[in-house]
């Protein structure tokens, strides 16, 4: 199947940037999926998402939530977020996890490194992993982006305007799309791949069903599912959430060493029956 790709800008000044996907020879408008990045921004791994459900034959958007009027801060840019995700892969996946918690873990991989590109790594590490140690990013700042990515898509983008829209999210992106089904009340679904469930606080906001992906071995995720599930039942919300033996945390991106083929397979399969259903 063909796509139409491209970057569009949305937004009230069109300040907000994303790459869109969709089947070029379907007839629009279609329903449309926000697919919400990992922590590592906009970048390969996520555009190819974003292809993956416009070839299932929907609208894919992809927010770029790092960058600010077409432009990202250094540390951020594509090609650093890259190099630190080289260093990164050639670690094992429990190793790389816990890199990204110790600042000690870090300063030990970093002193094989030669002084230029340690001090690139760290700045990286720093910016993107700010405040995970303490509680994680304030993730609140990227809602308001990803509700007028919704809006967009329902009201002005020509290939989706007047149709249904999820939303899918992975790791960081995971809890944005728990985020945004708590503030954007005509979201039609959500899907959190390996990310933390929002504050019981908001759940009662959330008006669609909600399907979570895990993986056993990524306990600092993972643990903290079953209180979510429950609140979720006690404010009778509809959560479907499969946890996959055997699998780390992002199973489901396979250009890391963390990726679970089998795992990676049945979630597909599970979030197309979701849209599927949700967004006829």
């Amino acid at each position: 199947m063909s796509l139409v790709t491209e970057y569009v800008n949305y937004g009230p000044s069109r300040e907000h940037g994303a790459y869109a996907a969709w089947p070029a020879r379907a007839a629009t408008p279609l329903p449309a999926v926000v697919v919400i990045q990992e922590i590592w921004g906009l970048d390969a791994h996520i555009e190819d998402a974003t292809r993956r459900f416009a070839l299932a034959g929907y609208v894919a958007l992809a927010p770029d939530l790092y960058a600010s009027t077409g432009a990202r801060p250094a540390p951020l840019a594509r090609e650093r977020v890259a190099e630190l995700q080289g260093f990164l892969n050639q670690l094992p996946p429990a190793s790389a996890g816990a890199m990204m918690m110790d600042p000690k873990a870090r300063e030990v991989e970093l002193a094989k490194r030669s002084v230029d590109e340690a001090a690139r790594l760290r700045e990286t590490m720093a910016t993107l992993f700010a405040g995970l140690s303490s509680g994680g990013r304030n993730l609140d700042a990227y809602v308001p982006k990803l509700v007028a990515a919704t809006a967009f898509l329902r009201g002005e983008f020509p290939p989706s305007r007047g149709r249904k829209v999820g939303a899918v999210g992975f790791c960081m992106g995971g809890s944005l799309a728990g985020l945004l089904a708590c503030h954007d009340p005509e979201l039609a679904a959500a899907a959190i791949f390996y990310g933390g469930g929002p504050a019981a606080s908001l759940i009662p906001n959330i008006r669609c069903p909600v399907a979570g992906f895990y993986g056993a071995l990524d306990r600092r995720v993972t643990d903290g599912v079953p209180a979510f599930a429950e609140a979720m039942r006690a404010a009778g919300k509809r959560f479907e959430c499969h946890v996959y033996e055997g699998a780390q945390h992002a199973f489901f991106n396979d250009t890391r060493p963390s990726y679970e083929v089998r795992a990676a397979r049945d979630a597909y399969a599970r979030v197309l029956e979701l849209l599927r259903r949700e967004l006829p």
